[in-house]
């Protein structure tokens, strides 16, 4: 539960980040990370259409800049963006000043008011720094989609055990989680459809 689900105490240490939506609806927020690939971000496009879902995707700039066209389909299908990073840095391995260029370096190419950092950590001065200038967006359930010790009944079942009314759900449309996402993806969203929730796009925060 402490990757899939972060824990209040770790939340903490993060108070003006968004983890879950309080809302009376019964909704969720569904996220994919690391994009735009082509391999793979044309297909979950595909099948958001299918479902008409949108969602919000927070995209490498590196990505973005090799892939302007994908990425523009991402905006042109009327979902929401947000900044990954430009080289998607891992904070705690990364000078606070780094970390800074490089997310600056991703808004020439990524124009949102929302941030998520690679792999969930930010360092705390890394943090308050950021909030100046964004939104930042965590997650109420990561799926874990992207690790090769997960298979793709496991990854389905973090979706049903954790997703809660507001859940902020993160999938990756990336490579390494491209053969567990495609095959878990329609059936977590057929799951959650079956459950009675609606899907929301993250606005401003």
């Amino acid at each position: 539960m402490l990757i899939e689900q972060p824990p209040f105490i770790y939340r903490l240490f993060f108070p003006a980040a968004k983890w879950r939506f309080h809302t009376e609806e019964k909704a969720i927020y569904l996220t994919f990370d690391d994009g735009p690939i082509p391999e793979i971000t044309p297909w979950v496009l595909d099948l958001l259409d299918r479902y008409q879902i949108k969602a919000t995707f927070f995209c490498v700039g590196d990505n973005v800049r090799k892939h302007p066209d994908i990425y523009r389909q991402i905006l042109d299908r009327g979902h929401r963006v947000g900044n990954h990073t430009f080289h998607h840095l891992q904070a705690l391995k990364t000078r606070t000043a780094n970390y800074q260029k490089d997310v600056e370096q991703a808004t020439q190419y990524i124009d949102s008011p929302l941030f998520r950092p690679p792999h969930g950590h930010l360092r705390i001065r890394q943090f308050w720094k950021l909030r100046k200038q964004f939104s930042i967006v965590m997650w109420d359930v990561v799926t874990r989609d992207y690790s090769k010790y997960m298979n793709v009944e496991k990854v389905v079942a973090n979706v049903k055990k954790y997703t809660r009314n507001g859940s902020v759900i993160v999938f990756h449309d990336s490579i390494k989680a491209e053969e567990r996402m495609k095959k878990a993806l329609p059936q977590a969203i057929e799951w959650l459809l079956s459950e009675g929730y609606g899907f929301r796009v993250i606005g401003e925060i």
